[in-house]
This record gives structure tokens, C-alpha cells and sequence, in this order.
């Protein structure tokens, strides 16, 4: 039957150990690296904007609890709506910077013969 429902045993799966793995291929190794840095970078943009709203909310104080539509106020504004519209595009930007490293990578790899050596 499609819902009859059975167990797994999940105690057969077994754990890898990280010591036995084989090192990552020169390619993968940049990729990794450059996503990692791609990420620390954007993730330190979104961190000082974050952190940066109780700095204002102290010392620019005045301004960042006045009001603007209905009511909101700007410190809401920042914290809420700028913040969602930042993550967006951060996340678009790591996004967009993986497919162009993944489609780099791919045609590479397509100009070069199965030995590693690059053609022309």
C-alpha cells in the first residue's frame, strides 16, 4: 500500500570518519575557497548594518524614533524592511557569483583534454 508505513534502521548507516576522506580535487579546493570568502565578506556587510541600528537608536536617537508612515518608525524601518531587502540581495549576490564560478569551472573543463593539459 502507498501509506503503509515502515521503519528504517538507521543503525546500519554507520558514521564517516573525516581522517579517511580523500583530499578535494585542485578545482573544488578553489571553488570552496572562494565561496567561503564570498560568504565571510557578505555575511561582515550584513553584521556591521545589523549591529550599526542600536549605535543609531543611542546616539542619533531622535531621528530614529520619529515617525514616518503610520507610524513606524525609522528604526523599525531599518531593522525590518531594509534588513529583509539586504538579505535578499545578498543572497542574490552569493547566488549569482556560485553559477558564474560553476559555469567558469564548466568550461574549463570542457577545453581541456582527459591528461589535465589545457588546449591552445
Amino acid at each position: 500500500m502507498a501509506g503503509e508505513y515502515r521503519e528504517y534502521n538507521y543503525v546500519a548507516a554507520d558514521t564517516i570518519d573525516v581522517s579517511e576522506l580523500e583530499p578535494l580535487d585542485p578545482e573544488t579546493k578553489q571553488i570552496m575557497k572562494s565561496e567561503f570568502s564570498t560568504g565571510i565578506k557578505l555575511t561582515l556587510f550584513y553584521y556591521v548594518f545589523i549591529l550599526s541600528i542600536p549605535i543609531l537608536n543611542w546616539y542619533a536617537g531622535e531621528f530614529m524614533f520619529s515617525r514616518m508612515w503610520g507610524g513606524m518608525t525609522y528604526s523599525w524601518f531599518f531593522t525590518s524592511i531594509v534588513a529583509m531587502a539586504m538579505a535578499f540581495v545578498i543572497a542574490l549576490i552569493h547566488t549569482t557569483l556560485y553559477e558564474k564560478r560553476l559555469k567558469k569551472s564548466g568550461a574549463e573543463q570542457s577545453s581541456s583534454p582527459a591528461d589535465g593539459r589545457r588546449i591552445g
